[in-house]
Order: C-alpha cells, then structure tokens, then sequence
C-alpha cells in the first residue's frame, strides 16, 4: 500500500493552529487538596549579588505546573514546574537572606511554605575580570541506579572561588559552595547514560571553562515503559477526500510538564510535536493528514521528552488503516 510520509519538523505556528482541534483534556483527578510544600530546600552564595536555591520535586497528581521562589515575603521568581533551582540575583554583598519555596499545580492550588533556608553573600571585591582555573581532573561513580557521585580538584583564583556549579549536558542542574569538591546527584534514571561537567565561579560572578566530561551509565535497565505515553489510541479519519490520523494518549508520569514529542509513523525519521504555551493537563490529542488514499496501512507510535532533557521511552505501537476507522494492534 502506499504511504504517504508526513513531513519531519512542525512549526510552533502550525502547532498554533492545530491547538484548537488538537489537543484535549480529561476530567480534574487530584481533588481539591493543594500539593505538599518543597522539602530539601538549600541555599548556597553563588557569588557576592547571587544565592543559588535548590529543592526537590513535589509529587503531585495533576502535576506541578510551577514553583515560587521567596526572598523573606517577596517573591523574587517563578520557574517551570520541571525546574529544582533557580539563582537569585541582584543581591547585596555580605547580607544574610531568608528563602522559602512553594508549588503551584495544574490547578491553580498553592503549597504552603516549605522550610525556611538562609545564605549569606560574600563580601563585595575590587574589579575582578579573571575567571578561575578550569577544575581539573573529574571523576564520578554511579551509587545506585538513579544518583551518581561527581568531585573534582579545586580550581584557583586570584581572589576565591565562591562556588561550583555542575552541568548535565548543557543544562545547569547544581551548584556547591566553593570549599567543596564533590556533591552527589539524583533524580536519574536507571540504565542511561548521562554526561557531566563543572565550572567554577568567584565572588565577581566570573565563571571558569567547563571541566572535561564524565560520562557514566546508572546501573539497571529501563525498557521504556515507566516513562512511555499511556492509552495510546489512532483512528482514521476521512474529511474533504482526505484521511487524516487522529492520536490521543496520557501523558507520562514526570515530576515537570511535558512540552514535547516525537511521533514515529512506520518506523520512519520521527516527527517533532512541541507545545508552545502551556499544555493541557490530562489526556492529549492530535491530527494530521495521511493522504488521500483508502487501505493504506499504518504503524505509529509516540515518545516524550522528560524534564531531564532525555527522551523517554516509546509508547506501544499502533496499527492503523485508512477507512477502516481506530487503531488498537499494539
């Protein structure tokens, strides 16, 4: 039968469009209580006009859809509910400073406050436009399946090295105050392969080229399954002499809002669906077209990307043929 390819990158203006046909959503499943407040919250100097503040995901049914970050009562910023820290700036030099966190869900519900945290800024320097050393000789070790262990030699500076912040790849996901040369960290995912660098930072917010990478493999396996779309359904659908094929799935369990997919038709080049505002809670659709010819079989099958920035695993694959209505052959 012939295939008709659909093509491989969608653009956020067409997804713009297709939103208003595209995308559904499902009943309110986590009730009317509002999610518990942030627990392991930590604050660290980044640097004389800076803290950094980490916390740990809150579990929560219709997900977290963002965290709020206070400085005493101020509220001082606002990320994504896939984020765990966030550097505060525009601080004072040698002042003691007071944070808490708190969740917002899918719903609108706010936590109450998590623990209170303090940190005190380093005390301003004179001009200082010499960044640190490049920490030198890294090394990591898994410990366990979901945490490794990271440390590194201490970088130099002309003045000192306030702080070390640690990369996955090229995302920013922890930082250490500047007397320590190891951290441990979480949140991975068994049987996947992950690479990690450093860099170090003075009071004068100046930050060092990144280490060499570690790159370490967590032990176990992970065939996919717990962090694969759910439900997955297709359908044929005939509209104007043509066909098109209309998904829907539940989204996978994942501590952040899920943006983007990638949907495979017949084991081809997969294709890009990313959401440009805030997706939908619950249960997702979308539609595009096939062709116009009837009979034509289909196999399709969709994956997300986690808040860890690593794609997850497939969800069961679909048969489907034209005019011949759902698609249920895993």
């Amino acid at each position: 039968m012939r295939r008709v390819p659909v093509p491989h990158v969608l653009t956020l203006a067409a997804l713009a469009l297709v939103s208003a046909c595209g995308w559904g959503s499902s009943s309110d499943s986590g009730g009317e209580r509002p999610p518990g407040a942030p627990t392991g919250v930590t604050a660290e100097a980044g640097s004389a006009t800076s803290v950094h503040v980490m916390w740990n995901a809150v579990p929560n049914e219709p997900g977290i859809g963002s965290y709020e970050i206070y400085r005493g009562s101020t509220k001082v910023a606002e990320v994504r509910g896939s984020e765990r820290m966030v550097d505060v700036t525009r601080l004072r030099p040698s002042t003691m400073y007071a944070f808490t966190v708190r969740a917002r869900d899918a719903e609108g519900r706010l936590s109450a406050d998590s623990r209170q945290v303090r940190a005190k800024t380093p005390a301003a320097v004179a001009a200082d436009g010499s960044a640190p050393s490049r920490p030198a000789g890294p090394a990591g070790r898994a410990v366990g399946s979901r945490a490794v262990q990271l440390s590194w030699k201490a970088a130099k500076d002309d003045r000192a090295v306030v702080s070390y912040d640690i990369y996955q790849g090229t995302a920013k996901i922890h930082s250490v105050g500047g007397n320590q040369t190891a951290t441990v960290v979480g949140g991975l995912r068994p049987g996947t392969r992950y690479s990690f660098t450093v860099r170090a930072r003075d009071a004068a917010d100046n930050l060092s080229p990144a280490s060499s990478a570690v790159r370490l493999t967590t032990p176990g396996t992970d065939d996919g399954s717990a962090t694969a779309p759910t439900g997955f359904r297709v359908a044929s659908r005939l509209a104007d002499g043509a066909y098109y094929l209309d998904l829907s799935w539940d989204p996978p369990a994942d501590d952040g809002v899920v943006t983007e997919y990638q949907i495979q038709l017949d084991r081809g080049q997969p294709t890009s669906l990313v959401w440009g505002g805030t997706p939908p809670k619950g249960r997702a659709t979308y539609s595009f077209y096939i062709g116009r010819a009837a009979g034509a079989d289909h196999r399709v099958r969709i994956r997300a990307r986690l808040s860890d920035g690593i794609w997850g695993g497939y969800s069961a694959e679909r048969a489907v043929t034209t005019g011949a209505g759902s698609g249920a052959t895993p």
